[in-house]
């Protein structure tokens, strides 16, 4: 299967983060906060405001920082992502 994103909606997967601390500390499941930082995996045409498109900001393939709160998870095919609007990406990674 795969995701469509609709209006100005991005499908994005979280990137992998480190289960230790720099100086080696192994933090359990429950001290480990929620990663903000996905790489663009689906990107939506656009939402459209007064009859005026408003292009997208991001591309697939884009390293972002997005709210920590944002957005809606979703499993499919033993994967995880997150469908969050173009607004709740913070910044992207160059």
């Amino acid at each position: 299967m795969k995701l469509v994103p609709l209006g100005d909606r991005v499908v994005l997967k979280p990137l992998v983060c480190e289960e230790t601390t720099k100086s080696g500390i192994v933090l359990p499941g429950q001290a480990k906060e929620k990663p903000q930082q996905a790489e663009v995996i689906a990107v939506g045409p656009g939402a459209v405001v007064d009859g005026e498109k408003i292009p997208m900001e991001v591309k697939v393939g884009d390293k972002v920082i997005y709210s920590k709160y944002a957005g809606t998870e979703v499993n499919l095919d033993e994967e995880d992502f997150i469908l969050v609007k173009q607004g709740d990406i913070l910044a992207v990674i160059e």
